[in-house]
């Protein structure tokens, strides 16, 4: 393939009708009038208004002369925000206590069964003193008098 010329896929026109049908191989309907190459219609214009060009600057509103009191204050709603913020607190601090004593007991328990084979691997099962580091020496003198 020769890549120093460019090839760009020809593609064939597609004639259509008055109306926009496209006709590609053979014309199905008769013919009312010569094919030609459709162009769509260009959009219409959009319609704009007038331009606008401010004619004044908006301030905000000032505010009223005197602030208005609120009809009452709403206390019972503050106190059961309160409390149930309170709840809450609570319940995450139960939350964390329990997960530390948890973790605690975990650790306990490692601990424990640690210090056990420690134990186990130290020490033999009885006998006296030495801890396990050596044999030890048995001697047995049996005496029988009534014979």
């Amino acid at each position: 393939m020769d890549r120093t010329t460019p090839q760009q896929p020809f593609a064939a026109p597609v004639l259509h009708g008055p109306d926009g049908t496209p006709y590609y191989l053979t014309p199905t309907p008769p013919l009312t009038a010569p094919p030609a190459l459709y162009h769509p219609a260009a959009p219409a214009p959009v319609a704009h208004g007038p331009a606008l060009t401010p004619t004044a600057v908006y301030q905000p509103t000032p505010p009223p002369a005197t602030n208005p009191v609120p009809a009452r204050d709403p206390w019972p709603a503050r106190l059961l925000a309160g409390g149930v913020a309170l709840g809450a607190g609570g319940l995450g601090i139960g939350y964390a206590v329990q997960a530390v004593a948890a973790a605690a007991g975990s650790v306990g328990g490692l601990a424990a069964l640690g210090v056990g084979a420690y134990a186990l691997a130290k020490t033999t099962g009885g006998g006296r003193g030495g801890g396990g580091q050596g044999a030890v020496n048995v001697h047995v003198n049996v005496t029988n008098r009534n014979r």
